[in-house]
């Protein structure tokens, strides 16, 4: 039948589908993201039919040529910004993404991360570790209650409707939120508040959870001077896109007391991190792994499989990305 070659080693459901469909599956063999240079090589080497490729690979013309017989690229992702969609259209190539399947994970390592910092878990985790700790005391990592304060959501989408819905059922806060357009469920479920500017909501919360997509429109939305007109009692919280924020302007609010604290899951020049950040103990950071469970990885894994499936079986990729 048709050759597949997957980018990276994943969850082994995807790659048991595809060889149950009769498809010879090509695994890298590295360990670790292929180099630019070494992707058009085993690309040209292989010359699939199709590949499985993740949001580590820079997808462009240039990759389409690399495999000229592979019309269909289907990524091991939600997002699909680094995939070029003009390319793709030139090239007559289908791309696919897996949307919808890490909204709980990625949701539920949101608020883990927003109740880490705000109850300075991380930070009391190492100073246990050094061997700090000599006994109770009343003023030790003083941290802070999250019943009763405002959650301000940027972006009002599957995953932070659903990181709203935990901290006002779950935590009792209230809700606060920017997005295009009025949220019906956010509004009449949770009874919160929509926001026409950003800058309200900026101001008025005690946590900000961000989840707008990375657009030319978002990077760089969070700046020194929108961080500044938050409360210096507030917390950031990011798992959306790293360059969203201007980490840099971070570090300067989290070292000069801007504001309270941040947690981050993705960073703007990933996988570095701006200097100073990892010195500061108001910042709990993780490796980009909110989506790291092994049964959302797993679902990843065979919904990049079925689209190639379809495709290859002449049908309609069930999450194909459509250019707009």
């Amino acid at each position: 039948m048709a050759k597949i070659f997957v980018t990276r080693k994943i969850p082994e459901v995807g790659i048991l589908n595809l060889e149950k469909a009769g498809h010879t599956v090509v695994v890298s063999e590295k360990d670790g993201v292929l180099e630019r240079e070494e992707l058009v090589s085993v690309l040209k080497e292989n010359n699939p039919d199709a590949v499985l490729c993740l949001l580590t690979d820079k997808i462009d013309g240039e990759i389409f040529a690399a495999a000229p017989q592979a019309k269909i690229f289907a990524s091991y992702s939600v997002g699909f910004g680094h995939m070029d969609l003009d390319a793709a259209e030139e090239h007559g190539v289908t791309l696919t993404n897996t949307p919808g399947v890490l909204t709980d994970t990625v949701a539920e390592h949101t608020i883990a991360m927003m109740l880490s910092i705000t109850s300075r878990i991380t930070e009391g985790d190492r100073f246990m570790r050094d061997g700090k700790y000599e006994g109770w005391g009343p003023m030790m990592l003083l941290g802070t209650d999250l019943k009763g304060k405002t959650l301000g959501i940027l972006g009002a989408g599957r995953i932070g409707s659903r990181v709203a819905e935990i901290a006002k059922k779950g935590l009792g806060m209230s809700i606060m939120y920017y997005d295009i357009k009025e949220s019906d469920f956010l509004n009449s479920e949770l009874d919160a508040e929509f926001r026409k500017e950003i800058e309200d909501v900026l101001t008025e919360s005690d946590v900000i959870s961000v989840h707008v997509p990375l657009l030319d429109s978002t990077r760089g939305l969070i700046n020194m001077e929108r961080l500044s007109s938050m409360k210096n009692s507030a917390y950031l919280i990011n798992s959306s896109r790293g360059p969203i924020i201007d980490e840099n302007a971070l570090v300067m609010a989290l070292k000069n007391k801007v504001i309270k604290g941040a947690a981050l899951d993705v960073y703007e020049k990933e996988p570095a991190l701006a200097s100073g950040l990892i010195e500061l103990e108001n910042v709990v950071i993780t490796p980009h792994i909110a989506s790291a469970t092994e049964e959302t990885r797993g679902k990843m894994s065979d919904m990049a499989a079925k689209n190639i499936i379809a495709f290859l079986n002449g049908e309609t990729p069930p999450n194909a990305v459509e250019k707009k």
